[in-house]
């Protein structure tokens, strides 16, 4: 082994004290200097030739070839830090320099030394000038591996990736500038030994890291693992550690080369994401639940979507196509019964909104509406109630709902209808369509105090009414004035033949892809 021996240099006693004065600031100037910079000073020997150079200051950027920074090559004798050197050009470079004959040199070293029988080249441009009784000495590394660090230096940065790299043989370690900021460790305290890594592992990760170090450097057993790694702050990293040896002649490791990556950030992401699905499983558990309730609740308020029915001497045909595509169910609704009274009450309406709360609010409607009337409350005292009903008990959300509400007295012929902003009726009559003047009716849940005036139609033999909610009419890029146009010729064009026209009249009205909202229609046939 290499004996690195530091010398000291004799000291400058000249009586005005610059000796010191210029040590210092060479010290001072080689700090501020970039890159790879060393002053030599001369030693001699007995015979007054030069038999050696002393570093006396360096630069704070500089590194050797084995990897010594500015503090450890400080004092160092560079015969005995670099064996055969006295052989080659450079250091007679060195001397012509000093002597003044080829002051300033510049040229290239290759430069090979052999650790424990493995060999090490490495090429540097050196450039060298007398100053100051000595040399200013500046090197900068050519060799391909040099060139690659400065290429993955920016790399490593943004990777969170820092290289190791222990000399068996000479018990050196040297850690990139990125391993002391993945380890929040103070470079004046140096690297930490291989052996001694598993003390700042986690509790429950120091056997596993124990087993790979020790399988490492005694059996060249590579290492990619990732450990818990505790910082001096208590804060904790997910740190992956890649590691493999470099062997001598007989598979003995006599050098490992390792990289250290922060995989905190990463691990934090995959942790976010697994929460979120996590979360995101459980807000469609929630979802799909609340679906199949809303739609079961649906299902039980208007359980046959198609039929028809014979009230008070007039045929209803009802049709209810609810969209129903994931949580859009929504709260059109219907309602066909005859009365004590002998006459028959039509209801069709339509709560803004889907989902559960949209059904729930239908069913509110729906069975109140029914009961004042069987209680045999006017239409328009069931609309004003219907508003009050919206306004003041509903605490989740606000809803409001439009509805018309007709009742057909078959002794007179006469329906008797109201509405809350929903769409007139239409009526065909001789093979004629045409939309009823609608009476004066603002939506449900809107105003404290709306009017709902009535309106009244006397139904001839072979009329045909038709109640809808806006689901039939609306398309998208059609105001609703076209959509009714649209409505009053479809009907007239399927009043050709009378039987089945609601079925006729969907036909022609609806396509599955321009859906957007549930349909409901009651046609009434006299």
């Amino acid at each position: 082994m290499t004996d690195h021996r530091r010398l000291t240099a004799a000291p400058d006693t000249r009586a005005d004290g610059t000796g010191d004065l210029r040590a210092a600031v060479v010290h001072e100037v080689l700090a501020a200097m970039p890159g790879s910079v060393v002053f030599l000073r001369p030693r001699y020997g007995p015979d007054g030739q030069v038999e050696d150079f002393l570093i006396e200051a360096t630069s704070r950027e500089v590194v050797d070839i084995a990897g010594r920074r500015g503090p450890e090559l400080t004092g160092l004798s560079v015969v005995s830090a670099y064996p055969g050197i006295e052989a080659t050009d450079l250091w007679h470079a060195y001397l012509g320099v000093l002597a003044g004959r080829d002051d300033p040199y510049q040229g290239e070293l290759e430069y090979e030394e052999s650790t424990a029988g493995v060999p090490h080249r490495s090429r540097y441009q050196v450039r060298a000038a007398r100053s100051q009784g000595g040399l200013v000495v500046s090197f900068t590394r050519l060799d391909s591996g040099e060139r690659e660090r400065h290429r993955l230096a920016l790399m490593q940065s943004l990777g969170r990736v820092g290289w190791v790299d222990r000399d068996l043989v000479r018990s050196r370690i040297t850690w990139s500038d990125e391993v002391y900021t993945i380890f929040g460790r103070d470079h004046a305290l140096g690297p930490i030994p291989l052996e001694e890594l598993a003390t700042h592992a986690e509790a429950d990760d120091r056997p596993l890291m124990e087993q790979a170090v020790q399988g490492l450097l005694k059996a060249g057993q590579p290492i990619d693992q990732t450990f818990r790694i505790r910082l001096p702050a208590q804060q904790m990293r997910h740190v992956r550690i890649l590691a493999e040896t470099e062997n001598d002649a007989h598979g003995q490791p006599v050098r490992v080369h390792g990289l250290f990556q922060d995989l905190s950030a990463a691990m934090r992401a995959e942790q976010q994401i697994l929460d979120q699905k996590r979360s995101a499983l459980i807000q469609l558990s929630l979802l799909t639940a609340e679906r199949d309730l809303a739609a079961r609740l649906q299902n039980t308020l208007l359980p046959v979507p198609q039929q028809q029915l014979h009230l008070a001497g007039v045929t209803v045909d009802v049709a209810y196509l609810p969209v129903q595509e994931g949580l859009k169910l929504g709260g059109d609704w219907y309602s066909a019964i005859e009365l004590p009274d002998g006459n028959a009450l039509l209801v069709v309406g339509d709560v803004a909104g889907h989902g559960l709360d949209a059904v729930a609010t239908m069913a509110l409607l729906r069975f109140t509406a029914k009961g004042m009337a069987i209680t045999g409350t006017p239409l328009p005292d069931i609309l004003s109630n219907l508003n009050t009903l919206l306004l003041h008990s509903y605490e989740r959300q606000l809803h409001t709902a439009t509805m018309i509400m007709a009742v057909y007295e078959p002794t007179t012929s006469r329906l008797t209808w109201v509405r809350a902003g929903h769409p007139p009726p239409l009526l065909l009559r001789d093979g004629h369509a045409h939309l009823l003047p609608a009476p004066e009716g603002m939506l449900l849940g809107a105003a404290h105090h709306p009017h709902y005036a009535t309106a009244t139609l006397h139904l001839r033999p072979g009329d045909h009414l038709l109640l809808y909610t806006d689901g039939l009419i609306e398309q998208p890029g059609e105001s609703i004035d076209e959509g009714m146009a649209r409505l009053a010729a479809a009907a007239q064009a399927a009043s050709a033949g009378t039987p089945h026209l609601l079925d006729r009249l969907l036909s022609a009205l609806v396509t599955p892809t321009m859906r957007r909202d549930d349909i409901c229609a009651l046609h009434l046939a006299r």
